[in-house]
């Protein structure tokens, strides 16, 4: 992948990613970099995203209950969602812990990367369950 100009709308985008240890959607980044660039559009928050994802630059995670979420740190990790809440959170693992399926050769596949996600409840919601059910509700 190849890199991308660095304009100052972008690079303020990435910072802000980067800044910040959640997966968060446009609208959140949107949020945090209009703190520092009160004009921007929303638009050009989402447009950015996705050229920064597309470069590598940074990850775009489509698949977590429909919500795109992205990350600015791109080292080979696996995530965690929870069912109740939709956050997520790192599970870091190194390249080696993940089969890679010998079948998908036999089928005409050459794979370039592997996806793993998790899901389960948050110690928040499980929390939050439990203190509802003792409370009869």
């Amino acid at each position: 992948m190849t890199k991308t100009r660095m304009t100052s709308q972008r690079r303020v985008i990435l910072e802000e990613l980067r800044s910040v240890r959640t997966h968060p959607t446009a609208d959140e980044i949107y949020s945090l970099v209009r703190v520092r660039m009160p004009h921007i559009s929303l638009g050009t928050v989402y447009r950015n995203l996705e050229l920064l994802s597309e470069t590598g630059e940074i990850l775009k995670l489509d698949t977590f209950g429909g919500v795109r979420r992205y990350h600015g740190f791109t080292h080979s990790h696996m995530h965690v969602r929870c069912l109740q809440c939709g956050r997520v959170a790192d599970v870091e693992a190194g390249e080696t812990d993940i089969p890679r399926p010998e079948s998908a050769r036999a089928e005409g596949f050459s794979i370039s990367s592997v996806r793993v996600e998790f899901d389960g409840i948050c110690d928040c919601c499980r929390a939050g369950a439990d203190a509802a059910e003792a409370a009869g509700l």
